[in-house]
């Protein structure tokens, strides 16, 4: 009997003791799993490290680039593209002006009725569509023919008051963000697509072209009075309303910056020098590429894998389109090695591009106490459910780290154009007023990226400089800025 309860008590405590054991390897496994998830999130961190020097290392190097683009055709990656835009709106412009904005996934028509000297924007109204996935690597006539319908539609419902008097077409400043070699006010060849949109045989070709011959198609009586890219429709629509405004910058699905260069100052330019002496450079600064860009694996991996690998660097690491991926691609690599998720890996965790810039905007900004919002998107999104809070915190630490990379690069790139413009230090008068436009999604509702992007800069330019400094929030300056353009090249302005 006491054998027997020996061998019992022995067995028993065997058990207890491969329990006790079997619970400590899976405490030890587990805390050396999040040992590894932290060390991913650290080296990341690392990587993406801006410090001010190394931000103003960047901007000096935009500053060389800017000066090589300015003074040959592909003389740099900045192709500092010549807008033919010489003399910015002044606000005495009148009549009714219409709009079309290609600047990304998103596509919009306005009208703009402009009431002259101190009459300012009188009445403006738009209609807005999404372009189906298909038509963005489809063909040209297709994605064309698409926008002269929305446009006819949008026309055909106006009110009698808006229209043009007998003889007289209506007028167009069309919006077309993407990189074009302008030739004249009103035409521009394409250059390349950006944005996740890649139809080769627009490519080359007068986008004002194609799109005349699909308004002609359908009928619509209308000419385009101004090709502009969206930043410089964000530069006129500042200027419109400020006078000081001398920068225009988009920070939406794509980057874009634009400023108001000396003519003497470009190289490159052989035609007659503009009475106004100045003109508006379209920079196509996400093109935009320097050693000192602190690049990850990630971002290298998600070039590779990308519709343009090797070009618009700078807009991969700083705008909408790709900020969200980058944070995928870092969680990815926690749950393949870390477990972060479990011991599978989500499978919706695989899909590029699936986690977009918003959402993760929506994470960064959570201040529940229980990080509610985060758990939320990733169930909704990723099919992640149970997350803990400690996994939760982690999810926000890296979207800090890639929004403050993304915010303080876009900061050094404007410190850069600051320095070109040669604003950068105080005069014996005093600092001069810099006033910088700024436009796009990004920059309007995410607002730990444009707080981030607007203090750095202030920071970069020293407390002398800081009061300066102004950013204005040109809300629908695209929109608007292309009406302006087209009414102050308007073809009857000498009737007025």
């Amino acid at each position: 009997m006491k054998k027997a309860t020996v061998g019992a008590v022995v067995v028993g405590t065997a058990a207890a003791v491969a329990v006790a054991a079997l619970v400590m390897r899976h405490r030890m496994g587990k805390s050396s799993k999040w040992a590894r998830a932290r060390a991913i999130l650290k080296e990341f961190e690392e990587k993406c490290a801006t410090p001010d020097a190394k931000l103003k290392q960047v901007a000096d190097a935009m500053t060389v680039e800017m000066h090589a683009g300015l003074a040959s055709e592909g003389g740099s990656k900045l192709k500092m593209l010549i807008s033919y835009v010489d003399n910015l709106p002044t606000g005495d412009e009148a009549g009714v002006f219409y709009a079309l904005d290609l600047g990304g996934t998103n596509f919009r028509v306005l009208r703009v009725q402009l009431g002259g000297k101190d009459g300012g924007i009188m009445h403006q109204e738009f209609a807005e569509a999404s372009i189906p996935p298909n038509l963005m690597v489809g063909t040209s006539e297709a994605l064309f023919d698409y926008i002269a319908a929305e446009l006819a539609k949008f026309v055909d419902e106006e009110g009698e008051k808006f229209h043009p008097p007998p003889g007289r077409q209506r007028e167009l400043g069309f919006t077309f963000s993407f990189p074009i070699m302008q030739t004249s006010i009103n035409s521009g060849t394409l250059i390349r697509w950006t944005k996740g949109f890649s139809i080769d045989d627009t490519v080359g070709k007068d986008v004002v072209a194609e799109l005349t011959k699909a308004m002609q198609k359908r009928e619509i009586d209308m000419r385009v009075s101004a090709l502009v890219n969206d930043t410089v429709g964000t530069l006129a629509g500042g200027r419109f309303t400020d006078k000081d405004v001398s920068i225009a910058v988009i920070l939406g699905t794509g980057t874009n910056a634009a400023y108001v260069e000396r003519a003497q100052a470009i190289p490159k330019w052989h035609g007659p020098l503009p009475k106004s002496g100045e003109m508006v450079i379209n920079m196509e600064w996400g093109n935009f590429r320097s050693s000192h860009l602190p690049l990850t694996q990630y971002d290298n991996a998600m070039d590779t894998d990308s519709l343009n690998p090797g070009e618009q660097i700078f807009e991969k690491i700083c705008s909408g389109m790709y900020l969200g991926e980058i944070l995928r691609r870092v969680l990815l690599r926690m749950a393949e090695e870390a477990g972060i998720f479990g011991e599978e890996v989500p499978a919706k965790l695989k899909n590029s591009f699936i986690l977009r810039t918003p959402e993760m905007s929506a994470m960064h900004h959570d201040t529940s106490s229980d990080l509610r919002v985060v758990g939320d998107k990733l169930k909704d999104i990723l099919e992640i459910s149970n997350t803990s809070l400690k996994t939760r915190r982690l999810v926000v630490e890296l979207c800090n780290i890639v929004a403050t990379r993304g915010a303080r690069l876009a900061a050094a790139g404007i410190l850069g154009i600051i320095k070109k413009m040669g604003k950068d230090t105080p005069r014996e008068s005093g600092p001069e007023k810099i006033v910088v436009a700024m436009d796009g999604g990004l920059y309007e509702h995410y607002t730990e990226y444009s707080k981030c992007l607007e203090n750095t800069l202030v920071e970069l330019l020293g407390k002398e400089m800081a009061t300066s400094i102004v950013f204005k929030h040109a809300n629908d300056g695209s929109g608007i800025g292309a009406a302006l353009l087209a009414a102050s090249n308007s073809v009857y302005v000498e009737d007025k």
